[in-house]
């Protein structure tokens, strides 16, 4: 068989770094084909170039046996590749049909298209109403309206990048199924995940990366996820351990919090409680949407509330705005990256400088300390591994994962005494995610108290000493992790708040 798509030899560089080198890899009609790799070993610039947005310095990609060298994205779509990506990129004040008109070169009639839409939805089984307005939409039902745009368009191959990330495990089920019928049709997939044991349950074969080069393959299913996970780090995966260790004093408290959301779209918080002592790990867990963004502001003081909701100390934290709380020591690691917990065209120095100011003296009589600050940036880069070539490139130029590093790393450093993150792992690879949770469990050995906001049930799991659930902005009663098990957590992620669960 003629494979559908053939990469041979793509290399790219940029200043400082090598992206791919010497890239070779083939997909058949049909296969289901991962690429793994950790973050920054080159993945996103791979599926850049098949999709035309990077051009290669070397090499050539074949399509069919032709040759094929898309100039842009419009010309990889006009040659039937189609991509889902990491970041949605939809308009929450415009319906579903016209999201998805935007991102058609010639979009029929709405009526047609319309049409089209909702059979399209029901032949693959993601059922989307063409009027909803995108705003309205789960994460889950957002990401049907990218799948379904693609779909449109009748792709030869479908590159999925992190497609499970904000998903619950019901709508993971319904994507894998339409994965496996497009697979069935014809259809091929390369599917970028972290999620190794998705990969193991989905993927025909896998491809892996290390450092912008092609270092081995495998069958997932015949291969173990710590395998693959070694395979893409090329040493052994350490597992994140907690020393043991008392917990203190409450250091955070929240009473009775209700808070409306700074968003039309967003999550009203609705009469939340808890306390975090020094030494503990609280974790809260919940479907994306359901008010993590906003408890986050709240804590991080981004949003206000009332007088004697949240307290540090014993201290009244109303009134009290971000950097000033920083200088108290309430730190927090926003989900959103690229945007809020960095600023893209600032250098790392200067994103350095932006929340480590107050904690660590970057700044006296309004002077700025660069000096100090680029050795702070510096001591973030190489004690969480951030792959980058200085201090002084921008955020943007990072992975998705390796600026998530630099993030978390930036917080921990700073030695605080409430951390509060919103997603601490999200999109970065096996080895560096067991380093971000392994820096949370030891800034708990050292006594701060940590607050860890997490779609990822197993990370949790794995570090937290109590945990609560987030549901339409209310927040069940935190409970000992330990014993918990699944079908008391899906009654707490599904609303099942103030009753009593253990013997249910």
């Amino acid at each position: 068989m003629t494979d559908l798509l053939a990469l041979r030899g793509l290399t790219k560089a940029y200043p400082g770094v090598i992206a791919n080198d010497d890239v070779s890899l083939s997909i058949a009609p049909g296969e289901i084909h991962a690429l793994l790799g950790e973050n920054g070993a080159g993945k996103s610039t791979l599926v850049k170039m098949i999709y035309g947005l990077v051009k290669p310095d070397a090499g050539k990609m074949e399509m069919n046996g032709a040759g094929f060298a898309p100039t842009d994205p419009r010309a990889a779509r006009a040659a039937g590749v189609g991509m889902v990506f990491q970041h949605f990129s939809l308009f929450d004040a415009l319906s579903v049909a016209e999201n998805i008109a935007l991102g058609m070169e010639t979009p029929p009639p709405m009526r047609t298209l319309a049409a089209r839409i909702e059979e399209v939805s029901q032949t693959y089984g993601l059922p989307l109403s063409p009027d909803r307005t995108v705003g309205d939409l789960s994460a889950g039902e957002r990401q049907r309206v990218e799948i379904i745009r693609c779909l449109l368009q009748d792709p030869k191959l479908l590159i999925m990048d992190e497609p499970t990330s904000v998903l619950t495990p019901q709508e993971v089920d319904i994507l894998f199924k339409t994965l496996r019928k497009l697979s069935a049709e014809g259809t091929a997939i390369l599917y970028i995940s972290h999620k190794l044991e998705e990969i193991r349950a989905l993927c025909d074969t896998a491809t892996i990366l290390r450092g912008g080069k092609v270092v081995g393959d495998c069958v997932p299913r015949d291969t173990s996820a710590r395998e693959m996970a070694e395979l893409m780090v090329g040493s052994t995966l350490a597992t994140p351990k907690s020393a043991a260790h008392a917990t203190g004093e409450v250091i955070l408290s929240v009473t009775n919090l209700s808070v409306a959301s700074p968003s039309a779209f967003g999550m009203a918080l609705k009469d939340i409680s808890f306390a975090v002592q020094a030494g503990e790990v609280l974790g809260i867990g919940g479907v994306a949407g359901n008010g993590q963004d906003e408890l986050l502001a709240v804590l991080s003081g981004e949003l206000p509330s009332a007088p004697g909701m949240v307290t540090f100390e014993g201290r009244d934290l109303a009134g009290i705005g971000p950097e000033a709380r920083r200088g108290l020591g309430v730190l927090s690691a926003p989900e959103e990256r690229l945007g809020h917990a960095a600023a893209p065209n600032m250098s790392l120095t200067e994103n350095a400088m932006l929340t480590g100011a107050a904690r660590e003296g970057l700044s006296a009589r309004g002077l700025l300390n660069w000096p100090k600050t680029r050795a702070f940036a510096t001591r973030i880069i190489s004690e969480f591994d951030v792959r980058t070539p200085g201090p002084e490139n921008a955020a943007r130029s990072l992975s998705g994962g390796n600026l998530q590093k630099f993030v978390i790393g930036r917080e921990v450093l700073q030695k605080p005494e409430v951390l509060v993150v919103n997603q601490p792992t999200w999109g970065v690879d096996a080895a560096a995610a067991a380093a971000i949770r392994q820096a949370l469990l030891d800034l708990a050995a050292g006594g701060t108290a940590v607050v860890v906001i997490s779609q990822d049930l197993d990370e949790l799991m794995e570090i937290s000493d109590r945990f609560a659930a987030l549901n339409e902005g209310r927040l069940s009663d935190p409970r000992p992790t330990q014993g918990l098990d699944v079908e008391q957590i899906g009654l707490m992620l599904g609303g099942a708040h103030g009753i009593e669960v253990a013997h249910v």
